[in-house]
């Protein structure tokens, strides 16, 4: 961490001593506002913490299915999609990487915040489904890479914070079509139109994709809508709804062996009982925003979000029946005591509930819902956390930031066909401090520093005891679980800079982040995940890199390189030894499974002045092996995939008010064998791992837009 920290100083001066001014060019980089960090607006080269923020040029040229396409290319994040579609494998520093067999997140993503409009998609529980997140729909993404348990809560190893609501107020409509290799096809349409004090916007998303893998076909329809009002100049009130429908097949892991000889099979066992998901859900969202004077602001969020969801998942059939719920309250106050001195404070509550049914069947001859009840259950849990940030600025140079959040996390368990269990509970509360400081040479450099403390309870497929072999018949909920306490310290340095006198490099941002993270209480599967003991102890040091160039000549140069090494510094596990009292396995010093060391993403673009509108684009994406069980023993192999992709930048005018714009793709383009992702402490069956899942070999998207204004 020391070689880290002097990196980080000696990169700061380098930088600093050299000539700069500060053209037009940067002054979009120069207004990059956060508001998810510190859950106030704020610039990011002011804030303590590493984040990444997304524009909606970087949206433009997706395929739009997943948040892979675009999460690659932020350092310290790895995206790995599952099958091509929205399901996919979401880690941050580490946050979200644990899983056993089956329940390796497949559908779903856990320990990362993921909000849409500042709205939380994730459940009290801190797991988080994709379904109602659609990348065509976004305006811009803010992405924290630091732990921000003392803001946010529970589950916030990271946070993904998508904005649907048009940057645009004028009055505009757009029609996107997207087709594609393997039966993929996409239609889009959004339209914005201004009102008085504001604007309505709208999005309609189809999406069908076959899929290259047997038994991998899926399909999703989205929809968005909001207004947004400011009454009188001092309220500000939002209305913000989502719903979808969507559909997608699990193919399933193979084994290396299968991986080898024929990738594009799907699962024997997945394929025989039709494993799928096929869910409905909506939301509704009101945000209000009122300002007393220039000081003092409050501001409040509601939401509802009812979801039906249904699966064919080993050997079941499962209905879930759910209503999430929730909300927040926040005042904040800014002072200034002087022109050297000023204040932000800012203190609030979170509240969010889910509760619901849940019924479990026998699966039928044809894969659908049997005659068997086999379980009918409640499954609820409640979040309730009171944090409290202030932030002191000396002379526009340093900033300090403190905050305190607690939290408390209920989980709910009723079973209506055992009565003698009766409602059971089981909660977990935490104070989670953090404290950062950021020191800024000037509008476009600084460097920071901080520690802050996290939190994360055992989700809800991880709380069933050990009843499942019919050990337990009092507990429905594991007692033997504790919330993961984790304690970050990061160092970093933030530029955006432009060299004067220089036919060469017009434009650069830099952000470099160093961390260590002490983790108490991890997560132990236990039988291949059919319950979980808290007992491990972990470390995590890495570094992480972010650059974007822009040359003279019309080539620009983006990277993403991080590299971490996650280490279980306390492991001690008799479930490996079946059947043979007090034998044990000690895994101290043994790597931690699903993180890679190391992973990047490379982007070169070429924009010639002669073309003005045109663009051609090529990427690099590269993930190191890693092993996928904590003994260490099973590994994924590296690999290296290549895109492309041309196309017309901007919006080409054909009439005064008819626009159009297109591009192609070619993604894995030299046709790589890989595996894109794979189930983390995999079931062994024969001697043979379970867990490969494979990439996707070339293929091809093309898309044309037209805008009406």
């Amino acid at each position: 961490m020391k070689k880290i920290i002097y990196l980080l100083i000696l990169l700061s001066n380098s930088i600093y001593s050299q000539v700069f001014i500060y053209p037009d060019t940067l002054k979009y980089e120069m207004n990059q506002i956060t508001v998810s960090a510190t859950r106030y607006p704020e610039n990011i080269i002011e804030i303590p913490y590493a984040v990444t923020l997304i524009n909606e040029k970087s949206l433009m040229n997706l395929r739009g299915y997943g948040l892979d396409e675009i999460l690659t290319s932020v350092p310290g994040v790895l995206a790995q999609t599952r099958a091509g579609n929205q399901d996919i494998r979401l880690v941050i520093r580490g946050f979200g990487a644990r899983g056993a067999g089956d329940r390796s997140n497949y559908g779903t993503t856990r320990g990362i915040r993921i909000m849409v409009d500042g709205i939380p998609e994730t459940e009290p529980d801190g797991r988080t489904s994709f379904d109602l997140i659609d990348l065509g729909a976004v305006d811009n993404m803010e992405v924290i890479r630091s732990n921000a348990s003392a803001i946010w809560g529970n589950a916030s190893g990271g946070i993904v914070n998508l904005s649907t609501i048009p940057s645009s107020n004028n009055y505009n409509l757009s029609i996107k079509s997207l087709s594609g290799s393997f039966g993929f096809y996409g239609f889009q349409t959004k339209a914005v139109t201004p009102i008085t004090y504001g604007k309505i916007f709208a999005t309609l998303t189809n999406t069908n994709f076959s899929g290259w893998r047997e038994h991998s076909s899926s399909y999703r329809t989205l929809f968005n809508f909001g207004i947004t009002s400011n009454i009188e100049d001092i309220t500000k009130f939002s209305v913000l709804v989502l719903a979808g429908s969507n559909l997608f097949h699990v193919p399933g892991p193979l084994t290396k062996k299968q991986f080898e000889l024929n990738p594009q099979q799907a699962n024997a066992i997945y394929s025989q009982r039709d494993e799928r998901r096929h869910n409905r859900l909506g939301r509704i969202g009101f945000t209000i925003e009122h300002n007393f004077d220039e000081a003092n602001q409050i501001s409040g969020m509601l939401f509802a979000s009812p979801k039906f969801l249904q699966r064919s998942e080993r050997g079941t059939f499962r209905d879930f029946t759910r209503y999430h719920i929730g909300g927040n309250i926040m005042f904040k106050n800014n002072s200034k005591f002087s022109n050297e001195l000023k204040n932000h404070l800012i203190i609030g509550i979170d509240e969010a509930y889910q509760d619901g049914a849940i019924l479990f069947y026998s699966l039928s001859s044809t894969n659908q819902r049997g005659s068997v009840l086999r379980a009918n259950k409640r499954e609820g849990a409640n979040n309730f956390g009171a944090f409290i940030q202030d932030e002191i600025i000396f002379n526009e140079k340093i900033s300090f930031i403190a905050g305190l959040r607690y939290d408390n996390i209920t989980y709910y368990s009723e079973d209506f066909l055992i009565s003698s269990y009766g409602l059971q509970s089981k909660s977990f509360s935490k104070l989670t401090p953090k404290f950062g400081l950021t020191y800024r040479f000037n509008q476009t450099q600084s460097i920071y520093a901080n520690i802050g403390g996290g939190t994360e309870v055992p989700a809800g497929n991880e709380t069933d005891p050990s009843s499942t072999y019919s050990q337990d018949q009092i507990y429905l909920l594991n007692p033997l679980l504790e919330p993961i306490i984790s304690t970050t310290y990061e160092v970093g340095t933030k530029h955006l800079l432009a060299v004067s006198n220089s036919n060469l490099l017009k434009t650069a941002s830099i952000d470099v982040a160093g961390y260590y993270i002490d983790i108490k209480n991890d997560i132990i599967p236990y039988r291949g995940g059919r319950f979980y003991f808290t007992a491990g102890k972990t470390s995590r040091i890495g570094i992480e890199l972010g650059a974007e160039l822009e040359f003279e000549q019309g080539i620009s140069l983006k990277g993403a390189f991080t590299y971490s090494d996650n280490k279980y510094n306390e492991y001690l596990v008799d479930s490996v030894h079946y059947f043979k009292p007090n034998s044990f396995a000690n895994y101290k010093n043994n790597t931690v499974a699903g993180i890679p060391r190391f992973f990047y993403n490379i982007g070169l673009s070429f924009q010639p002045k002669f073309l003005k509108d045109f663009f051609l684009n090529f990427s690099l994406n590269s993930v190191s092996s890693y092993f996928v069980d904590d003994a260490n023993k099973i590994e994924v192999p590296s690999y290296f995939v290549f895109n492309s992709t041309i196309g017309i930048n901007d919006f080409i005018s054909i009439t005064d008010k008819l626009k159009i714009r297109g591009f192609l793709t070619i993604n894995n383009l030299f046709n790589t064998k890989y595996a894109a992702s794979a189930f983390i402490n995999p079931d062994i069956v024969n001697n043979e791992a379970i867990y490969l899942e494979p990439g996707l070999p070339q293929n091809i998207v093309i898309s044309a837009s037209i805008l009406f204004e």
